[in-house]
Formats: structure tokens, C-alpha cells, sequence
């Protein structure tokens, strides 16, 4: 805990208090510096934004498409236990990985992906997806869907498979189709279950880099860049280690705000 937990934050936020000088590059203290400069920055408003609806948006399409998917996996006909596992492969793929094979999918030259939406009449010839700013995070949440939706399936399906099967039963006796049970049962039973799993997952969703970086380095401009992104361009490509410390700082006391927030609104406990 002291080692990888209170010492790295201790030094982010010792650092934040500093400001580089540009002309000596060394490091002069000023605490309010830092904190000052990131809220009139707007690039980091325009990475917030961004960071909010990459989260939103892909946090929506995993949770919908990970219960629909657990729904059709949850049976116990002979099959269905190996495709249950088979959905944990997406899961050992390292996210940069994944990043470059969709990096290499999504090209409008030569990627299957691009072709495929070329193909049929969804976009012209050769259509830069990444390279366009209107496309590009679409580009970029495609890999993430498409790689952490198995975890929602996995923690849908485990939620699935331990409710009693009673009050379904009484349902089915009662006249009750299967719209009915779903909404009336499963979803309410379901509560608690989905609530930790949009937990967990928009926490790592908030900390959005591999995929950005790897894919469109936050381009064209700045239109994937997120916050993380934002902090790791100050920080390796600028070496300003004072504000790109700032920058997480801030990522790390929203995610702890709403985070916090949240549990208590859905009386979620970990």
C-alpha cells in the first residue's frame, strides 16, 4: 500500500505544488500555480468533455449489450458452457493490442472493417476513420465495446445465474411473459449487480489511454483527447511533470467525487 498506493500519490501531489521554469527547466515552488492554470485551461475543459462522453457512451453500449448477450448465454443446453468461456478472450488481449488491431482494421486503405463500411455505402473510397474528427472517436470506442463488453457479459451472466428461480416460476404461472418477467424481476433483482458492474467499469472507462493513444495519439487536433491522454502529452512531451501531475490529480478527484457519489445514490458497498 505505501509502496505502490500513499508514496506515488504523495509525490504527484508534493510535485503539483511546483511550476516549471521554462528558461532554467528547474522547478520552482508555487502551489497555487498549477491549480490555477488547470482550471482556465481549455484544453482540459475540451478533454473533460471528451472523457465524459467516451465514458457515457461506451458504458451505455457494454451494459445493454452485455445483459443481452448474458440473457442469450444463460442456459444450461450442452454448448453453452464453452461459449460462456470463450467469451474471456477478448478479456487476455492487452488493450494495446487490441488498439493496434483495430488501428489496422479501421484503415480506410486496406482495413476490413473500413472496407466492410465502404462496402456497404456507409462511407466513400478510402475514408479515413481515425483521421477524421467527426469519426474518430467512434473509431476509438469501437475497440473498447468491442473488448470490455465480455466483462459486462461475465458479471451480467454471474448475476443471472444466482437468482432464485420462484419468483419466475410463480410469474409464468401468473400469466407473465417474458418481457414482463424481465423488467418486473430480473431488472430489480438485477440491482444491485449492475450497479457495481457500471461502477467498476466507468472508473477504468474514465482512465481511457492505451486505446487513445495507440490509435490517434488524442487526433486529429484534440478530438479524442482525454484527460489521461491530456496529462501523458504534458508529461512526456512537454516534461512538464508539475502540471501533468495536476492534471491526473484532477482525474483522480473527480473519479473519488462521483465514484463516492454514486455509492451512496445506489447504496452500492465493495
Amino acid at each position: 500500500m505505501v509502496v505502490f498506493g500513499l508514496f506515488p500519490l504523495y509525490k504527484a501531489v508534493e510535485t503539483s505544488l511546483y511550476k516549471k521554469n521554462a528558461a532554467t527547466r528547474k522547478l520552482v515552488f508555487d502551489p497555487d500555480f498549477n491549480w490555477t492554470k488547470v482550471l482556465f485551461d481549455d484544453r482540459v475543459w475540451n478533454a473533460l468533455g471528451n472523457t465524459l462522453m467516451y465514458t457515457g457512451i461506451a458504458l451505455t453500449f457494454q451494459l445493454v449489450l452485455g445483459m443481452l448477450i448474458a440473457l442469450l448465454l444463460d442456459s444450461d443446453r450442452k454448448g453453452y458452457g464453452l461459449m460462456r468461456a470463450m467469451m474471456t478472450l477478448p478479456l487476455v488481449i492487452p488493450p494495446s493490442v487490441t488498439a493496434m488491431m483495430f488501428l489496422l482494421m479501421l484503415n480506410g486503405s486496406f482495413g476490413v472493417l473500413a472496407q466492410g463500411l465502404i462496402g456497404l455505402g456507409l462511407l466513400p473510397p478510402g475514408y479515413p476513420i481515425l483521421g477524421n474528427a467527426s469519426t474518430a472517436m467512434a473509431g476509438v470506442l469501437f475497440a473498447e465495446i468491442w473488448q470490455w463488453t465480455p466483462f459486462m457479459v461475465l458479471i451480467m451472466l454471474a448475476g443471472l445465474r444466482s437468482l432464485p428461480k420462484e419468483p419466475f416460476e410463480a410469474a409464468a404461472i401468473d400469466g407473465a411473459n417474458a418481457f414482463q418477467a424481465f423488467f418486473r424481476l430480473t431488472l430489480p433483482m438485477m440491482s444491485k449487480v449492475i450497479a457495481i458492474a457500471v461502477l467498476i467499469r466507468g472508473i477504468d472507462l474514465f482512465r481511457a489511454f492505451d486505446y487513445v493513444k495507440v490509435m490517434t495519439d488524442s487526433g486529429p487536433g484534440t478530438a479524442t483527447e482525454t484527460l489521461t491522454s491530456y496529462a501523458g502529452r504534458i508529461y512526456f512531451g512537454n516534461a512538464d511533470f508539475p502540471y501533468a501531475s495536476t492534471v491526473a490529480l484532477l482525474t483522480l478527484i473527480i473519479v473519488i467525487v462521483v465514484s463516492s457519489a454514486f455509492m451512496k445514490i445506489f447504496r452500492v458497498r465493495l
